[in-house]
């Protein structure tokens, strides 16, 4: 998928993540920001850009805001963010298909 504009997802709720994605230049620029950054750091990395990775994104700034989130969530968040981003989520687009 491309990312043709800026696109959110989520809040900065306890336990959940706000994912932000926009057109990139050239690559996956990833910015992260947790409450538990020293503990779950690479593991949130790695769901980030495992979720990009299957959603066909390889061309994107993303910032993550996290708040203690799920990988479940993390994962909602980032696919949620993308389908704003190019206008899919406008469509009928089977919720949590993309992602397993």
């Amino acid at each position: 998928m491309e990312i043709l504009k800026p696109a959110m997802a989520g809040t900065l709720e306890s336990s959940d993540a706000q994912v932000t994605v926009e057109p990139g230049e050239g690559k996956i620029e990833l910015s992260l920001e947790s409450s538990v950054l020293n503990q779950y750091g690479r593991q949130i990395r790695q769901t980030v850009l495992e979720t990009l990775d299957r959603l066909g994104v390889n061309n994107a700034r993303v910032t993550v805001v996290d708040k203690g989130a799920l990988d479940c969530t993390l994962k909602a968040r980032v696919e949620c963010a993308v389908f704003r981003s190019c206008d899919a989520s406008a469509k009928n687009i089977p919720w949590g298909g993309a992602v397993r």
